[in-house]
Formats: structure tokens, C-alpha cells, sequence
């Protein structure tokens, strides 16, 4: 691990400006993915910024009947909530899917949104990778991809999100509360939020340099049947080869996003309206584009058939 700089913010706003002073700052909260990165010197920010003493550690009821979450509520506690299990329960769900509970006692929500991608080809500083040095190349294309993009991926890359709540979130339309280094505000929709690769799979999100997470914000509760479903190698501390979060009314329609098959939860609210039809028709439509290998094409039928068993089920 490199060298670096440390403070503690006193506010939102001065965190901010804190980071935009300085290029290459980072905020670190609960640090279990970053910390993880700087001891491999994959991330080598030369100045940290705690912001683990904001304040931004509530859930609150907002005046639109919905929740606001702030970006350090601890994902153990956001899981536990018993607003969120009531009335957003494919969230508690996807958060209790994900890593360990030793992690989830430290992990904050905004660190979850913004967790880097767990490709092997990623962590290992001997092999080219376009996200961690742009123009490098990619060694996952033509690698062992099995856990890799089949949509939205590009040339550039074909890595894919770990964040089991950033699923949820995206098929609870999920909006993302910022400052900005000059103070402004604004809520960035979750749809917007993640970035597809292209040609610069290293600019993973919409924030602006220096701008900070203060909380995600639910809408009113939508009803209907929560379900996450996550496909893994082994049953604990894995991360998805595809996963379901679905939303199922009981006219048998609804919403649905699936892990761990781009670059970001995946959605396509246009194949929502075949969800009467069934699982098949509406997996023809979220993957229509599919670019896959002979290593992750699995995951078509895995997505149809985990989708069906949701189905079956709601």
C-alpha cells in the first residue's frame, strides 16, 4: 500500500470540497472493497477522506410516502429495518444475498452502489485491463469469461457489477442524493446512475469528480410479491452468475432486473408488459442484444429459468 493522506470531514459540503482539492481523493466509510484495491495498488488515491461521521447514518420516512436511506446506514442495519422488510422486501433480500454478515456490519449503502467489479482479470495487476489502465487492452475477452457481460458489454470490456443491492435498488427506481463540491445538490435516477463500458469502462458512474454520496431515496412502496434470487457457485460469500429481482403484482404483472449479466443491473421496463406471457417471452426481450461464449452462455437459459421459478412462485 502506497502512502496517502487522511482527514475527517466535518460536513457533506466540506468533504466534497476536501476532494476536489486534491486529485485522485477518495472518501473512504466502512473501506471493504477500497482498502482491498489500495493493498493491491490498484487504487492509489493519495489522500483520504473519512466521512463516517456526517450524520448520513439514518433511514427516514420521506413526505412522498417513500424511504430516504442515508449513504452510511450500514447494510446490516438497512437489511434489518423493518420499514424495508415490510414494505421493500426485495431489497432486505438482495442485501442479505450479498457477502458476509461480518461485511455487512461495515459495508454503507453508498459503498455498495459503488463497489468495483470483482473480474479476476481486474485484480491482477500482471494482465491488461482497460478499467484499471485505460487503452490497455482486455484480457477477458478471449479469457476464461464465465462469469462475465452477455449484454451491454463492450470491446473495451466485458466485466459486470457485484452489487446484489444495486439490483434492488434499480427495480425499485431507486434515486441517488449528491453534493457537489460547490455545494449544489441534486438526485441522480438509478438508472442513470451506473455506466455502460464502451469505451471507457474506467468512468463506472455519473458523479462528478469530488461528488459525494449523501443518501438513495425509495418511492412509495409499489406492493406486490418481492422475490431476489441469487445463482451462485456456492451458497454463501459468492458473487451472482445471474441474478433476479422482480416485483409481481397479482394480475401478473410487475417489474424485473438482473445481476451479474452486464455492466450494471439490468433492466428493460419495455419487456416488463410480456410478464403475463411468462418467463421465456420476457427473457427473449431482456436479452435480445446477448453477445455471449461458449463459457457464459449458460446464462440465457439460467435467467429464463430462474425468472420462471419467480414466476411460478409469485
Amino acid at each position: 500500500m502506497k502512502a496517502f493522506t487522511y482527514e475527517r470531514a466535518a460536513s457533506p459540503a466540506e468533504a466534497a470540497a476536501a476532494a476536489a482539492r486534491t486529485k485522485g481523493a477518495k472518501f473512504i466509510a466502512g473501506g471493504t472493497n477500497l482498502l482491498d484495491l489500495m493493498k493491491l495498488q490498484i487504487e492509489t488515491p493519495p489522500h483520504l477522506i473519512d466521512v463516517n461521521n456526517l450524520g448520513l447514518d439514518r433511514i427516514e420516512q420521506t413526505t412522498e410516502g417513500g424511504l430516504r436511506i442515508g449513504a452510511l446506514v450500514r447494510n446490516t442495519d438497512l437489511a434489518a429495518d423493518e420499514r424495508v422488510r415490510r414494505d421493500y422486501g426485495v431489497l432486505s433480500r438482495a442485501l442479505l444475498a450479498g457477502a458476509s454478515g461480518q461485511l455487512r456490519n461495515q459495508a454503507t449503502t453508498a459503498g455498495n452502489l459503488l463497489q468495483r467489479t470483482r473480474c479476476p482479470y481486474f485484480y491482477d495487476t500482471n494482465q491488461p485491463c482497460n478499467k484499471r489502465q485505460p487503452g490497455s487492452g482486455c484480457s477477458a475477452i478471449g479469457g476464461y469469461n464465465r462469469h462475465h457481460a452477455i449484454v451491454g458489454a463492450s470491446n473495451a470490456c466485458i466485466a459486470t457489477h457485484p452489487s446484489d443491492m444495486a439490483v434492488a435498488m434499480r427495480v425499485l427506481d431507486a434515486g441517488v442524493e449528491t453534493i457537489r463540491p460547490d455545494g449544489s445538490t441534486r438526485i441522480i435516477p438509478i438508472a442513470d446512475f451506473h455506466r455502460l463500458p464502451r469505451d471507457t469502462p474506467h468512468i463506472e458512474n455519473a458523479l462528478e469528480p469530488g461528488e459525494l454520496i449523501t443518501a438513495v431515496t425509495l418511492p412509495r412502496p409499489a406492493g406486490g410479491t418481492h422475490v431476489y434470487r441469487k445463482v451462485r457457485d456456492r451458497a454463501s460469500y459468492a458473487f451472482a452468475l445471474v441474478s433476479v429481482a422482480a416485483i409481481v403484482q397479482r394480475d401478473g404483472t410487475g417489474r424485473v432486473a438482473l445481476g451479474g449479466v452486464a455492466h450494471k443491473p439490468w433492466r428493460v421496463e419495455a419487456a416488463e408488459s410480456d410478464m403475463p406471457r411468462g418467463a421465456k417471452v420476457v427473457t427473449s426481450r431482456l436479452l435480445a442484444d446477448a453477445r455471449t461464449t461458449h463459457h457464459n452462455e449458460f446464462k440465457v437459459l439460467l435467467v429464463e429459468r430462474t425468472l420462471a421459478s419467480i414466476l411460478n412462485k409469485a
